[in-house]
């Protein structure tokens, strides 16, 4: 691997870990000027290796569940998966094998707020049927 492939693949696992982390910050700490990082970025950036910066919610803080979708058989598992995106709380949307034909992750404030998503995907056409549990810890 190249010095700059490794420089750009260690400036990705710094803001894995800490995406605050200041330009300047950064490059201390690879020994490069803080415009030497802000070019790599934007380059990682340009190139599709970052796509979006996010911030990640403290799971402790929100209420989370688990449904599994089957799609009647005469629609699209597709078109399913692109309705559930605009359903509030839904943050992770799987297509998966087995049983099921789609895996949600909910995220909420509240068991009423993670109800009413269920209670939005349940509408969506193409949905046949949901199984849900709550997530009662997160280990990491």
């Amino acid at each position: 691997m190249s010095k700059d492939n490794e420089f750009d693949k260690r400036i990705l696992e710094i803001l894995r870990m800490d995406s605050r982390k200041s330009f300047v910050d950064i490059g201390k700490e690879l020994g490069l000027s803080e415009s030497a990082i802000r070019r790599r970025i934007k380059n990682l950036i340009d190139d599709g290796s970052i796509s979006r910066f996010t911030i990640e919610e403290n799971a402790s803080k929100k209420t989370s569940a688990i449904t599994l979708l089957s799609v009647a058989s005469s629609n699209d598992t597709n078109s399913v998966a692109s309705k559930l995106q605009s359903v509030p709380g839904v943050q992770i949307i799987y297509e998966i094998t087995g049983q099921y034909d789609i895996a949600v992750i909910i995220s909420a404030n509240s068991i009423n707020e993670i109800n009413s998503s269920i209670d939005d995907i349940r509408r969506i056409e193409g949905v046949s049927s949901t199984d849900t549990v709550i997530i009662l810890r997160t280990l990491t």
